[in-house]
Protein backbone atom coordinates (compact mmCIF):
# COMPACT_ATOMS: atom_id res chain seq x y z
CA UNK A 1 0.00 0.00 0.00
CA UNK A 2 1.42 3.37 -0.53
CA UNK A 3 -0.04 6.80 0.95
CA UNK A 4 0.42 9.43 -1.71
CA UNK A 5 0.54 13.21 0.35
CA UNK A 6 -0.88 16.38 -1.13
CA UNK A 7 1.70 18.71 -2.44
CA UNK A 8 0.80 20.58 0.46
CA UNK A 9 1.00 18.53 2.91
CA UNK A 10 3.98 19.89 6.13
CA UNK A 11 6.27 17.82 7.89
CA UNK A 12 3.98 17.62 10.56
CA UNK A 13 1.53 15.90 8.85
CA UNK A 14 3.99 13.36 7.43
CA UNK A 15 5.24 12.00 10.47
CA UNK A 16 1.88 12.05 11.80
CA UNK A 17 0.80 9.51 9.04
CA UNK A 18 3.64 7.17 9.69
CA UNK A 19 3.48 7.33 13.66
CA UNK A 20 -0.43 5.61 12.98
CA UNK A 21 1.03 3.11 10.46
CA UNK A 22 3.88 2.12 12.53
CA UNK A 23 1.67 2.43 15.75
CA UNK A 24 -0.14 -0.73 13.95
CA UNK A 25 2.89 -2.69 13.58
CA UNK A 26 3.62 -1.96 9.70
CA UNK A 27 6.23 -0.79 8.45
CA UNK A 28 6.68 2.80 7.18
CA UNK A 29 8.86 3.99 4.47
CA UNK A 30 9.05 7.60 3.44
CA UNK A 31 10.06 8.60 -0.17
CA UNK A 32 10.21 12.18 -0.73
CA UNK A 33 10.36 13.70 -4.25
CA UNK A 34 10.82 16.91 -6.14
CA UNK A 35 7.12 17.32 -6.41
CA UNK A 36 5.13 14.31 -4.26
CA UNK A 37 5.87 12.47 -0.97
CA UNK A 38 5.13 8.78 -0.43
CA UNK A 39 5.03 6.38 2.27
CA UNK A 40 5.06 3.30 1.79
CA UNK A 41 3.31 0.65 4.52
CA UNK A 42 4.20 -2.96 4.42
CA UNK A 43 3.13 -5.75 6.84
CA UNK A 44 1.05 -8.77 7.09
CA UNK A 45 -1.78 -8.32 6.51
CA UNK A 46 -2.94 -4.87 6.29
CA UNK A 47 -6.04 -4.37 7.77
CA UNK A 48 -9.23 -4.31 4.98
CA UNK A 49 -9.87 -1.03 6.56
CA UNK A 50 -6.64 0.53 6.95
CA UNK A 51 -7.49 2.89 3.49
CA UNK A 52 -10.72 4.80 4.60
CA UNK A 53 -8.40 5.09 7.98
CA UNK A 54 -5.32 6.61 6.36
CA UNK A 55 -7.30 8.48 3.74
CA UNK A 56 -8.86 10.71 7.07
CA UNK A 57 -5.80 11.93 7.96
CA UNK A 58 -4.89 15.54 7.11
CA UNK A 59 -2.36 16.16 4.22
CA UNK A 60 -3.12 12.89 2.78
CA UNK A 61 -4.23 12.89 -1.18
CA UNK A 62 -5.10 8.92 -1.40
CA UNK A 63 -3.95 5.79 -0.77
CA UNK A 64 -3.58 2.89 -2.69
CA UNK A 65 -2.97 -0.91 -2.54
CA UNK A 66 -0.16 -2.28 -4.38
CA UNK A 67 -0.69 -5.46 -6.03
CA UNK A 68 2.84 -6.62 -7.07
CA UNK A 69 5.04 -9.31 -5.03
CA UNK A 70 7.51 -6.63 -4.57
CA UNK A 71 6.57 -3.30 -3.02
CA UNK A 72 9.84 -1.24 -2.12
CA UNK A 73 12.10 -2.10 -4.89
CA UNK A 74 8.82 -1.32 -7.54
CA UNK A 75 8.38 1.91 -9.42
CA UNK A 76 4.83 2.53 -7.42
CA UNK A 77 6.81 3.03 -3.41
CA UNK A 78 9.49 5.14 -5.17
CA UNK A 79 8.23 6.90 -7.95
CA UNK A 80 12.18 8.45 -8.82
CA UNK A 81 15.47 6.58 -9.41
CA UNK A 82 17.48 5.65 -6.78
CA UNK A 83 20.88 7.17 -6.73
CA UNK A 84 23.61 6.05 -3.95
CA UNK A 85 26.54 8.11 -2.55
CA UNK A 86 29.44 6.11 -2.13
CA UNK A 87 32.19 8.55 -0.49
CA UNK A 88 32.79 10.84 -3.79
CA UNK A 89 31.30 8.11 -6.20
CA UNK A 90 27.62 8.47 -7.20
CA UNK A 91 25.93 5.63 -8.30
CA UNK A 92 22.66 5.62 -10.36
CA UNK A 93 23.10 9.13 -11.59
CA UNK A 94 23.94 10.24 -15.34
CA UNK A 95 27.33 8.66 -15.47
CA UNK A 96 27.92 5.18 -15.52
CA UNK A 97 30.10 3.88 -12.88
CA UNK A 98 33.40 1.12 -13.12
CA UNK A 99 33.95 -1.04 -10.66
CA UNK A 100 37.38 -2.94 -11.55
CA UNK A 101 39.98 -5.03 -9.38
CA UNK A 102 41.33 -8.70 -8.85
CA UNK A 103 38.94 -11.61 -8.43
CA UNK A 104 40.58 -12.60 -4.82
CA UNK A 105 43.08 -9.83 -3.02
CA UNK A 106 46.27 -11.96 -3.17
CA UNK A 107 48.67 -10.34 -1.58
CA UNK A 108 49.04 -6.10 -0.47
CA UNK A 109 51.16 -5.28 -3.58
CA UNK A 110 48.80 -6.64 -6.34
CA UNK A 111 45.59 -5.73 -4.88
CA UNK A 112 47.00 -1.93 -5.12
CA UNK A 113 48.56 -2.31 -7.89
CA UNK A 114 45.70 -3.16 -9.44
CA UNK A 115 43.70 -0.15 -7.59
CA UNK A 116 46.49 2.30 -9.35
CA UNK A 117 45.99 0.83 -12.71
CA UNK A 118 42.22 0.67 -12.56
CA UNK A 119 41.90 4.64 -11.29
CA UNK A 120 44.49 6.10 -13.81
CA UNK A 121 42.34 3.94 -16.84
CA UNK A 122 38.68 5.43 -15.75
CA UNK A 123 37.15 3.24 -12.93
CA UNK A 124 35.53 4.79 -10.29
CA UNK A 125 35.31 1.90 -7.29
CA UNK A 126 37.61 -0.96 -6.44
CA UNK A 127 36.82 -4.62 -6.20
CA UNK A 128 38.68 -7.97 -4.61
CA UNK A 129 37.48 -10.76 -2.65
CA UNK A 130 38.42 -11.23 0.81
CA UNK A 131 36.56 -13.80 1.48
CA UNK A 132 35.39 -16.08 -1.79
CA UNK A 133 33.30 -18.67 -2.42
CA UNK A 134 34.55 -21.68 -4.42
CA UNK A 135 32.53 -24.45 -6.04
CA UNK A 136 35.59 -26.94 -4.93
CA UNK A 137 36.81 -27.05 -1.31
CA UNK A 138 40.04 -26.78 -2.40
CA UNK A 139 40.38 -23.91 -4.33
CA UNK A 140 41.73 -20.50 -3.07
CA UNK A 141 38.93 -19.22 -0.94
CA UNK A 142 40.67 -15.99 0.20
CA UNK A 143 42.86 -14.17 2.64
CA UNK A 144 39.90 -13.34 5.32
CA UNK A 145 40.31 -10.38 7.47
CA UNK A 146 44.16 -10.09 6.08
CA UNK A 147 41.94 -9.29 2.54
CA UNK A 148 40.11 -6.67 4.18
CA UNK A 149 42.94 -4.81 5.61
CA UNK A 150 44.98 -4.70 2.18
CA UNK A 151 41.79 -3.50 0.86
CA UNK A 152 41.81 -0.37 3.27
CA UNK A 153 45.00 0.00 2.51
CA UNK A 154 44.57 0.30 -1.33
CA UNK A 155 41.86 2.81 -0.68
CA UNK A 156 44.00 4.83 1.81
CA UNK A 157 46.46 4.71 -1.22
CA UNK A 158 44.02 5.94 -4.27
CA UNK A 159 41.03 6.94 -2.66
CA UNK A 160 38.62 4.76 -4.53
CA UNK A 161 35.89 3.35 -2.56
CA UNK A 162 35.71 -0.36 -2.04
CA UNK A 163 33.57 -3.20 -2.29
CA UNK A 164 33.97 -6.76 -1.41
CA UNK A 165 31.72 -10.23 -0.91
CA UNK A 166 30.24 -11.19 2.32
CA UNK A 167 28.82 -14.49 2.47
CA UNK A 168 27.65 -15.14 6.23
CA UNK A 169 26.01 -13.19 8.80
CA UNK A 170 28.76 -13.71 11.19
CA UNK A 171 31.15 -12.32 9.40
CA UNK A 172 29.12 -8.74 8.40
CA UNK A 173 30.58 -6.77 11.44
CA UNK A 174 34.25 -7.72 10.54
CA UNK A 175 33.77 -7.03 6.85
CA UNK A 176 31.62 -3.64 7.34
CA UNK A 177 34.19 -2.40 9.59
CA UNK A 178 36.46 -1.96 6.20
CA UNK A 179 33.98 -2.39 2.90
CA UNK A 180 31.82 0.59 1.43
CA UNK A 181 29.58 -1.52 -0.21
CA UNK A 182 28.57 -5.21 0.47
CA UNK A 183 28.43 -7.69 -2.09
CA UNK A 184 25.99 -10.72 -2.01
CA UNK A 185 27.07 -13.41 -4.57
CA UNK A 186 24.93 -14.89 -6.65
CA UNK A 187 25.08 -18.42 -4.68
CA UNK A 188 23.84 -16.32 -1.89
CA UNK A 189 21.22 -14.54 -3.52
CA UNK A 190 18.52 -15.66 -1.74
CA UNK A 191 19.96 -16.67 1.06
CA UNK A 192 17.36 -14.78 3.63
CA UNK A 193 19.05 -14.40 6.40
CA UNK A 194 22.38 -13.07 5.38
CA UNK A 195 19.73 -10.20 3.30
CA UNK A 196 18.26 -9.35 6.46
CA UNK A 197 21.25 -9.36 8.40
CA UNK A 198 23.20 -6.89 5.77
CA UNK A 199 20.25 -4.71 5.45
CA UNK A 200 20.46 -3.73 9.20
CA UNK A 201 24.30 -3.17 8.53
CA UNK A 202 23.98 0.26 7.06
CA UNK A 203 25.85 0.16 3.96
CA UNK A 204 25.02 0.20 0.74
CA UNK A 205 24.49 -3.53 -1.13
CA UNK A 206 24.93 -4.92 -4.61
CA UNK A 207 22.72 -7.76 -4.70
CA UNK A 208 24.11 -10.25 -7.37
CA UNK A 209 21.51 -12.06 -9.84
CA UNK A 210 21.40 -15.98 -8.51
CA UNK A 211 21.87 -18.52 -11.26
CA UNK A 212 18.49 -19.71 -11.98
CA UNK A 213 17.00 -16.39 -10.58
CA UNK A 214 13.60 -15.01 -11.97
CA UNK A 215 13.13 -11.35 -12.40
CA UNK A 216 10.54 -11.50 -9.81
CA UNK A 217 12.81 -13.37 -7.61
CA UNK A 218 15.42 -11.08 -7.51
CA UNK A 219 13.98 -7.83 -6.82
CA UNK A 220 12.41 -10.20 -3.80
CA UNK A 221 15.69 -11.08 -2.45
CA UNK A 222 16.35 -7.21 -2.94
CA UNK A 223 13.35 -6.35 -1.00
CA UNK A 224 14.27 -8.57 1.98
CA UNK A 225 17.26 -6.17 2.24
CA UNK A 226 14.86 -3.28 1.93
CA UNK A 227 12.45 -3.97 3.84
CA UNK A 228 14.99 -3.67 7.17
CA UNK A 229 15.02 0.15 6.05
CA UNK A 230 18.00 0.20 3.76
CA UNK A 231 17.10 1.64 0.32
CA UNK A 232 20.58 1.94 -0.90
CA UNK A 233 20.62 -1.82 -3.08
CA UNK A 234 22.17 -2.32 -6.56
CA UNK A 235 21.62 -5.07 -8.58
CA UNK A 236 24.17 -6.95 -10.82
CA UNK A 237 23.38 -8.85 -13.93
CA UNK A 238 26.12 -11.84 -13.86
CA UNK A 239 24.66 -13.98 -15.88
CA UNK A 240 22.37 -17.26 -15.83
CA UNK A 241 22.76 -20.81 -16.33
CA UNK A 242 21.73 -21.97 -19.36
CA UNK A 243 22.35 -25.09 -21.21
CA UNK A 244 24.94 -23.65 -23.14
CA UNK A 245 28.91 -24.41 -21.87
CA UNK A 246 30.34 -21.86 -24.66
CA UNK A 247 30.70 -19.58 -21.82
CA UNK A 248 30.75 -19.08 -18.04
CA UNK A 249 27.34 -18.23 -17.86
CA UNK A 250 24.85 -17.06 -20.75
CA UNK A 251 24.55 -13.05 -20.01
CA UNK A 252 21.08 -11.92 -19.61
CA UNK A 253 21.40 -8.44 -21.54
CA UNK A 254 17.39 -8.29 -21.82
CA UNK A 255 17.40 -8.12 -17.87
CA UNK A 256 18.55 -4.53 -17.75
CA UNK A 257 15.75 -2.77 -19.52
CA UNK A 258 13.36 -5.45 -18.27
CA UNK A 259 14.55 -4.40 -14.93
CA UNK A 260 14.59 -0.49 -15.05
CA UNK A 261 11.22 -1.36 -16.19
CA UNK A 262 9.98 -2.86 -12.78
CA UNK A 263 12.62 -1.08 -10.48
CA UNK A 264 13.55 2.11 -9.36
CA UNK A 265 17.08 0.31 -8.40
CA UNK A 266 20.51 0.76 -9.92
CA UNK A 267 21.40 -2.27 -12.19
CA UNK A 268 24.84 -3.42 -13.46
CA UNK A 269 26.26 -5.92 -15.71
CA UNK A 270 29.58 -7.75 -14.58
CA UNK A 271 30.94 -9.25 -17.96
CA UNK A 272 33.79 -11.34 -16.34
CA UNK A 273 31.67 -13.69 -14.37
CA UNK A 274 29.10 -13.89 -17.14
CA UNK A 275 32.18 -14.35 -20.24
CA UNK A 276 34.08 -16.87 -18.05
CA UNK A 277 37.01 -16.13 -21.00
CA UNK A 278 38.99 -12.33 -21.25
CA UNK A 279 38.31 -12.43 -24.66
CA UNK A 280 34.85 -11.84 -24.52
CA UNK A 281 34.54 -9.42 -21.66
CA UNK A 282 34.65 -6.39 -23.91
CA UNK A 283 31.60 -7.40 -25.70
CA UNK A 284 30.00 -8.19 -23.18
CA UNK A 285 30.76 -5.06 -21.33
CA UNK A 286 29.70 -2.72 -23.99
CA UNK A 287 26.27 -4.74 -24.71
CA UNK A 288 25.48 -3.94 -20.88
CA UNK A 289 25.80 -0.33 -21.57
CA UNK A 290 24.06 -0.76 -24.83
CA UNK A 291 21.30 -1.92 -23.15
CA UNK A 292 21.10 1.00 -20.59
CA UNK A 293 23.16 -0.27 -17.68
CA UNK A 294 24.05 2.03 -14.73
CA UNK A 295 27.48 0.50 -13.80
CA UNK A 296 29.54 -2.33 -14.68
CA UNK A 297 32.03 -4.77 -12.06
CA UNK A 298 34.88 -5.81 -14.73
CA UNK A 299 38.17 -7.74 -12.99
CA UNK A 300 41.74 -6.90 -14.02
CA UNK A 301 45.18 -8.60 -12.62
CA UNK A 302 48.42 -7.89 -12.93
CA UNK A 303 49.25 -11.19 -14.70
CA UNK A 304 46.06 -12.84 -15.11
CA UNK A 305 47.97 -16.06 -15.99
CA UNK A 306 49.50 -16.55 -12.45
CA UNK A 307 46.06 -15.34 -10.53
CA UNK A 308 45.16 -17.83 -7.48
CA UNK A 309 41.12 -17.58 -8.82
CA UNK A 310 39.36 -16.77 -12.24
CA UNK A 311 42.28 -15.57 -13.89
CA UNK A 312 40.96 -16.56 -17.19
CA UNK A 313 38.12 -14.01 -17.10
CA UNK A 314 40.54 -11.27 -15.61
CA UNK A 315 41.86 -8.70 -17.92
CA UNK A 316 45.20 -7.49 -18.32
CA UNK A 317 46.04 -3.69 -17.04
CA UNK A 318 46.39 -2.67 -20.75
CA UNK A 319 43.20 -4.86 -21.79
CA UNK A 320 40.86 -2.69 -19.25
CA UNK A 321 42.90 0.64 -20.50
CA UNK A 322 42.02 -0.39 -24.05
CA UNK A 323 38.57 -0.95 -23.11
CA UNK A 324 37.60 2.23 -20.71
CA UNK A 325 37.24 4.48 -24.16
CA UNK A 326 35.37 1.93 -25.83
CA UNK A 327 33.04 1.95 -22.73
CA UNK A 328 32.91 5.50 -22.74
CA UNK A 329 32.01 6.32 -26.66
CA UNK A 330 29.25 3.92 -26.17
CA UNK A 331 28.25 4.97 -23.08
CA UNK A 332 27.68 8.20 -25.10
CA UNK A 333 25.48 6.81 -27.93
CA UNK A 334 22.77 6.14 -25.58
CA UNK A 335 23.28 9.44 -23.43
CA UNK A 336 25.25 8.70 -20.42
CA UNK A 337 29.33 9.34 -19.80
CA UNK A 338 31.81 8.50 -17.76
CA UNK A 339 33.54 10.57 -14.99
CA UNK A 340 36.22 12.60 -16.16
CA UNK A 341 39.34 10.81 -15.06
CA UNK A 342 40.52 13.57 -12.84
CA UNK A 343 36.95 14.07 -10.87
CA UNK A 344 36.56 10.50 -10.34
CA UNK A 345 38.38 10.42 -7.00
CA UNK A 346 40.32 12.57 -5.32
CA UNK A 347 43.57 10.91 -2.95
CA UNK A 348 42.84 12.06 0.52
CA UNK A 349 45.40 14.36 2.20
Amino acid sequence: MIVVMETTATREQINGVMARVKALGLGAHLSEGEERTIIGVVGSPLPPSLDDELEIHSGVERVVRITKKYKLTGWDFHPQKTRISVRDVVIGGDAVTVIAGPCSVESEEQTVETARAVKAAGASILRGGAYKPRTSPYDFRGLGRRGLEILATARKETGMPIITEVMTPSDIEAVAEFTDIFQIGARNSQNYLLLEEVGRAGKPVMLKRGLSLLLEEWLLAAEYVMAQGNPDVILCERGIRTFETATRNTLDVSSVPVIQGMSHLPIFVDPSHAAGKRALVPALALAGIAAGADGLMIEAHPNPDQALSDGAQSLTFQEFADLMPRIAAVAEAVGRSLPAAADIMRVPA
